[in-house]
């Protein structure tokens, strides 16, 4: 039986990256799949049909984490067409990168409401199903970044280190009623994103990482899994740092 056989999974921002991964790798262990994306419908729709070819259910929902109500529409929706939220994955972010003394307030809010309201509204909207059920899984993608701080990324770091406090907290709330809360810290990840920076800068990061390497999507998706599974269940309240030693 394969490691999500039944489950529905909530994942934010998985159009790209490792949203994405953590989507493919679900759908191969048999979960059913609602993901949120921003922007293009027809990449969705792709998307959607790429999942599906795995012989899963799968959805895609244009909706804005960061907004309080569409969050909790988007779940309404989810467990109208699917019946439940077992898993949520707390993955879509933003950075607005600069020194704060260059950093404006909308830099700041902008920030703080995408990659930490958003955890916030998403987590509150899947509550009242995962009571029902007396069992879930809620997974916070954080950040390195967000354990050690990073220079011209005050506000981004503050996001993520906003979400550890937060997923502590919650894990103590909700454990009695057999619902988890975990973080995943990933380290430098070569995304879509990377592939745009210099290769020298790349190569330069890769050699002050102990495993020499940056790590993939599906290094985040596999440690994902983990905490959507029965694997992990007698683990919450934690922090699991995928960084390939970056932080020890």
């Amino acid at each position: 039986m394969k490691l999500l056989e039944g489950k529905v999974a909530i994942i934010t921002g998985a159009s790209r990256g490792i949203g994405k991964g953590i989507a493919e790798v679900f759908a191969d262990q048999g979960a059913t799949i609602a993901f949120t994306y921003a922007s293009s419908d027809e990449k969705a729709r792709a998307f959607e049909a790429e999942l599906a070819a795995k012989g899963v259910k799968a959805k895609g929902y244009k909706s804005d984490a960061s907004d309080f109500n569409a969050a909790q529409t988007l779940v309404d929706e989810v467990v109208a067409e699917f019946g439940t939220v077992d898993i949520l994955v707390n993955n879509a972010g933003i950075t607005r990168d600069t020194l704060l003394m260059r950093m404006s307030e909308e830099q700041w809010d902008e920030v703080l409401r995408v990659n930490l309201k958003s955890v916030f509204n998403l987590t509150k909207a899947v509550i009242k199903p995962m009571l029902k059920a007396r069992s879930g899984s809620i997974i916070n993608m954080t950040s390195i970044v967000g354990v050690t701080g990073n220079a011209g990324q005050a506000n981004y770091a503050a996001s993520k280190a906003g979400m550890i406090g937060f997923t502590k907290s919650v894990a103590q709330e909700l454990g009695s009623r057999n619902i988890r809360c975990n973080a995943i810290a990933p380290g430098f990840i070569e995304t879509e994103m990377t592939e745009k920076l210099d290769p020298k800068v790349v190569e330069e990061w890769r050699n002050t990482i102990p495993l020499k390497r940056g790590g993939t999507p599906t290094d985040i998706a596999n440690t994902t899994l983990y905490l959507a599974s029965e694997l992990s269940s007698y683990v919450t309240g934690q922090t699991l740092h995928v960084c390939g030693g970056m932080h020890m």
